[in-house]
């Protein structure tokens, strides 16, 4: 069954940068969109970024745009999130997606504070 595991979370201070990874497994990667979605605390999950099966085609939130870049290697499966210029509204729990046909599949999400 469908595989996500996200990795690299943390603290970081406010302007600092981080870079998440998402391990995906046990479907055919690279004919799938991918996405990044956050959860903050008292909030609903919004959409952070997306990026379409062979990379050539990436989307944003207002919020994130010119500050963080999604990308993905179809050959280890994997997609990633590096964000820069981080704030401290960027705190959240930051989840991999995976739409396969009518399913979504979710990570087990990873936190990111920004704080000093």
């Amino acid at each position: 069954q469908v595989q996500l595991v996200e990795s690299g979370g943390g603290l970081v201070q406010p302007g600092g940068s981080l870079r998440l990874s998402c391990a995906a497994s046990g479907f055919t990667f690279k004919i799938y969109a991918m996405s990044w979605y956050r959860q903050a605390p008292g909030k609903e999950r919004e959409l952070v970024a997306r990026i379409s099966s062979t990379g050539s085609t990436t989307n944003y939130a207002d919020t994130v745009k010119g500050r963080f870049t999604i990308s993905r290697d179809n050959a280890k499966n994997t997609v990633y999130l590096q964000m820069n210029s981080l704030k401290s509204e960027d705190t959240a729990v930051y989840f991999c997606n995976a739409r396969t046909g009518f399913v979504d599949s979710w990570g087990q999400g990873t936190q990111v504070t920004v704080s000093s």
